[in-house]
């Protein structure tokens, strides 16, 4: 399943689990958003074209970093006039990675998953985890030794009579 998406004014095909590269969003990292700019949606065959989005389709993503992309470098000259300019700049990104592609009426599956969850905690009490101990958890890894290093050898000065 992907989707062609609108995301801060640039159309981007997506997939889930996708890494996408946007101009810089106005979410902290970590932050969870969804687009529902969706121009069109491949459900396994089925095409659905948007006039201009399609109808209840969203595409749900975490923020990932907001980072800079890497320099673009601006020159312009007119010949023989003497005219030459140079600019440059990094553009402001922010990495986004795609959780789903949803259609109209569909859900994520860790949202399905934590209604399950919550389903089955009601239905019975889970048991404790054993509480395991520091020590037990330490392991030691081998000491190593450093290898020997040959024998100096000693220069001595001897006395002249």
């Amino acid at each position: 399943m992907y989707a062609i998406v609108e995301i801060a004014g640039q159309q981007f095909k997506v997939e889930r689990g996708n890494k996408v590269y946007v101009h810089r969003l106005e979410a902290n990292e970590g932050a969870k958003i969804e687009f529902d700019n969706v121009l069109l949606l491949d459900n396994g065959g089925k095409i659905s074209v948007g006039n201009p989005t399609v109808d209840g389709a969203k595409v749900a993503a975490t923020v990932i970093s907001h980072l800079k992309g890497d320099k673009v470098i601006i020159f312009k000259k007119k010949r023989r006039k003497g005219y030459q300019k140079w600019n440059n700049h990094r553009q402001c990104l922010t990495q986004i990675l795609i959780q789903g592609v949803l259609a109209k009426g569909d859900k994520l599956e860790s949202e399905l998953t934590a209604e399950k969850k919550v389903r089955v905690q009601g239905l019975k009490a889970k048991a404790p985890e054993p509480i395991v101990a520091a020590e037990e958890v330490v392991t030691e890894a081998p000491v190593k030794k450093a290898p020997k290093k040959a024998a100096a050898k000693k220069v001595t000065k001897k006395k002249e009579d």
